[in-house]
């Protein structure tokens, strides 16, 4: 009876080539034994995501996106604050009377912006006056005028020069306020603020900038 030797069978061959593919793909069987599992999950991930109990709903209160305007309006333009001398003065009526576009929007936002570096704005009290002219004590005592020289080093324009630097620098030079349907959305107690901080009078410029969607 004829013998057929190993390296004739047609088993060597084949079993040549799984090795051959194992030593070349050595993360081929892991990867054939994981596609059922895939399938799985890709068809449970399918369903998932179509089934209508995890369509996202809009909440009471607000405004599908698809509804709602995208589209803002912008308006800048510089208004001149009165001359004051050094203190602290509420201006809640001047910014109002200046900027008559506030009305046009439904929403948006109020930048104002003071353009000089020695006098500030501020949003504060505005009933009891007593608080302006506490913050501008105050502030006095923050930033003292150097009448001996050993303070400052700046003093080009006088005694209230560097003083009103610092004091410009620490409340700042803008405020931002809400608009909301044609009205400035302040609190009750709240007022706009302009502090002056040099002793002679001074006329200030402000920048102001609205972005919001008009009625």
């Amino acid at each position: 009876m004829p013998t057929t030797s190993l390296v004739d069978s047609k088993y060597f061959t084949v079993t040549c080539v799984l090795i051959l593919i194992l030593g070349l793909f050595p993360g081929l069987p892991q990867f054939l034994l994981g596609l059922p599992l895939c399938a799985l999950k890709l068809a449970f991930s399918t369903r998932q995501f179509s089934s209508p109990s995890n369509i996202v709903t809009c909440p009471t209160g607000c405004a599908p996106l698809d509804s709602v305007d995208m589209s803002s309006s912008w308006f800048q333009k510089t208004f001149t604050l009165p001359s004051k001398s050094r203190g602290s003065y509420l201006i809640t009526d001047h910014v109002e009377s200046s900027l008559p576009e506030i009305k046009d929007y439904k929403v948006g936002i109020l930048n104002l912006f003071v353009q000089h570096t020695s006098c500030a704005l501020s949003l504060n009290e505005n009933w009891d006056s007593d608080v302006r002219e506490d913050m501008s004590d105050a502030l006095d005592r923050i930033a003292p005028e150097d009448r001996k020289g050993n303070l400052y080093r700046h003093s080009a324009e006088g005694l209230d020069d560097m003083p009103a630097h610092i004091k410009s620098a620490l409340i700042g030079a803008s405020v931002t306020i809400p608009i909301t349907n044609g009205t400035l959305n302040i609190g009750t107690w709240q007022g706009i603020w302009y502090l002056e901080f040099r002793a002679s009078k001074h006329t200030r410029k402000v920048v102001a900038t609205i972005q919001g969607e008009k009625r």
